[in-house]
């Protein structure tokens, strides 16, 4: 199944991906004030997102799953293990070290993309957009402000696990991209969440974590973290998976950082730093010249045909 080309999401599929960003940057705020650990944190997020596309898909996509390959079945419980990964990877580096070294190490997916685009998948990418998307990493590093200190004054194995989270966000999202061209948006996102699922339960028993006794609080926060950036963050990822490929989503994804000051200011009043700034400056710079950079290219290959 080649890319989709009608539709509401066909047609505004650029402007979604930009909003879904923005739904997602709320993430490390949720994960901060939750209080209940990471596994659970993990666990009701996707237990609660779940029934979105289960009903539907079991009640009338039941012949799509039929139809669906052995491969693209094994490949998205793959993908579901990664952002099982990822999620709780990234709930544990937000809580163990400062935000500064979480965004910048988290935010390095595109490169995992990128390599997996070219040397995996044999699929050629331009020297434009690739230039793109550093001038937006290097945005990133100027929003933790690149001072040395505050970036080594963490906990060094939040650290690692930050940047495990930008490993398995990677992985995640170009495994997500491959199986789209074969199974339908709403039946994908479905798998790859049961997937996920599937694996938060087996980390809960084996780490014995409860899923009940948390506060009221952390219950609505829950909700609210489910919401927001499990629909209206991932499964839009996902289902843009069927009208652009990884590389553009993980792109977008970088600029999460500049979306989250945002969100610092109009919610907790948090005035950012001359860094900050122009790191923000910068990655916007950087999508912007990657999204050119990905348009022209498309012209081209169109003007070869």
């Amino acid at each position: 199944m080649e890319k989709e080309k009608s539709g509401f999401i066909a047609r505004y599929v650029k402007i979604i991906v930009v909003l879904a960003v923005i739904a997602g940057s709320s993430s490390g705020i949720f994960g901060n004030v939750i209080e209940a650990p990471s596994m659970a944190i993990g666990f009701w997020r996707l237990t609660m997102g779940l029934p979105f596309f289960a009903i539907p898909v079991l009640l009338k996509q039941r012949d799509v799953l039929k139809s669906i390959s052995k491969r693209d079945y094994i490949l998205t419980f793959i993908a579901g293990a990664f952002l099982f990964g990822h999620f709780f990877s990234w709930f544990n580096a937000v809580k163990m070290t400062n935000i500064a070294s979480a965004v910048v190490l988290a935010a390095l997916h595109p490169l995992v993309v990128i390599l997996i685009t070219v040397f995996v998948l044999k699929r050629k990418v331009g020297i434009r957009p690739i230039m793109g998307i550093l001038l937006a990493l290097l945005g990133g590093a100027l929003i933790a402000g690149l001072d040395y200190n505050q970036l080594s004054s963490g906990n060094f194995l939040g650290d690692v696990l930050a940047f495990v989270a930008a490993l398995c966000m990677g992985i995640y999202f170009a495994l997500g991209s491959e199986v789209r061209k074969n199974v339908p948006g709403s039946a994908y996102v479905f798998l790859v969440f049961f997937a996920c699922w599937i694996c938060f339960v087996i980390g809960m028993i084996g780490t014995g974590t409860p899923a009940l006794g948390y506060s009221g609080k952390d219950y609505l926060l829950l909700i609210g973290l489910t919401l927001v950036c499990q629909i209206g963050a991932h499964a839009v990822f996902n289902l843009c998976f069927g009208y652009v490929d990884s590389l553009y989503v993980s792109a977008w994804e970088s600029g999460e950082s500049v979306f989250a000051i945002i969100m610092g200011v109009i919610f907790l009043h948090q005035i950012p730093t001359s860094w900050e700034l122009l790191g923000s400056a910068v990655v916007v710079i950087g999508l912007l010249f990657y999204n050119y950079s990905t348009n022209l290219e498309e012209k081209e290959e169109e003007n070869e045909l």
